[in-house]
């Protein structure tokens, strides 16, 4: 059963026959990672389809290597590295461009990994924000887990930090959000 915000309600998140436990722990960073520690970049635009809890995510790598998705996840309602479920569908170009036809809202950013972490940094009205997050396949990875030195704060349990609440951010609640934390990022 789901609750009125899509979560998932009860004490434990069971994989379904497609859908698997997404298990993830984010850090608010005040600076994108030093390029010394990056073993990877890729560009990353985020559809998130008016009105579903899907989003079309086109990945793209400076060798010009793509990758497509389209991915539904079902949130769960507790706090918690448990972030619900997740089901992620691997596409075709022509798939993909059919599906971008449908309404949607951006939002595009740069990852960087830096393993363990995935570090997204945005632009746009999003500018200042850095993200770092980690994956785990269990619940004891993920308690754990030991914060980046470099962090800030860790948000796992601050909705605002999550995707589909960040594209319908404005830059001055991004603001006010990161001043929450003691961060101001510089003017654009």
């Amino acid at each position: 059963m789901t609750d009125k915000a899509g979560g998932i309600r009860g004490e434990s998140v069971c994989p379904g026959k497609y859908a698997r436990v997404e298990r993830e722990r984010r850090f608010l960073l005040a600076e994108p990672p030093i390029p010394s520690a990056v073993t990877a970049t890729r560009t990353i635009t985020d559809r998130y389809l008016v009105g579903t809890r899907l989003r079309l995510r086109r990945a793209d790598w400076p060798d010009g290597g793509c990758e497509l998705k389209l991915t539904q996840k079902v949130p769960v309602a507790q706090p918690g590295a448990v972030q619900g479920l997740i089901t992620n569908t691997y596409l075709s170009p022509t798939e993909y461009d059919l599906l971008a036809r449908l309404p949607a809202t951006l939002l595009s950013k740069t990852r960087f990994s830096v393993p363990p972490l995935g570090v997204d940094v945005f632009g746009g009205h999003l500018q200042g924000l850095v993200l770092a997050e980690a994956e785990f396949t269990t619940d004891e990875e993920a308690q754990r887990f030991v914060p980046p030195a470099d962090s800030v704060a860790e948000v796992t349990d601050d909705i605002r930090f999550t995707g589909g609440r960040l594209v319908e951010t404005t830059r001055q609640q991004l603001l006010q959000w990161l001043a929450e934390y003691g961060l101001q990022p510089a003017k654009r």
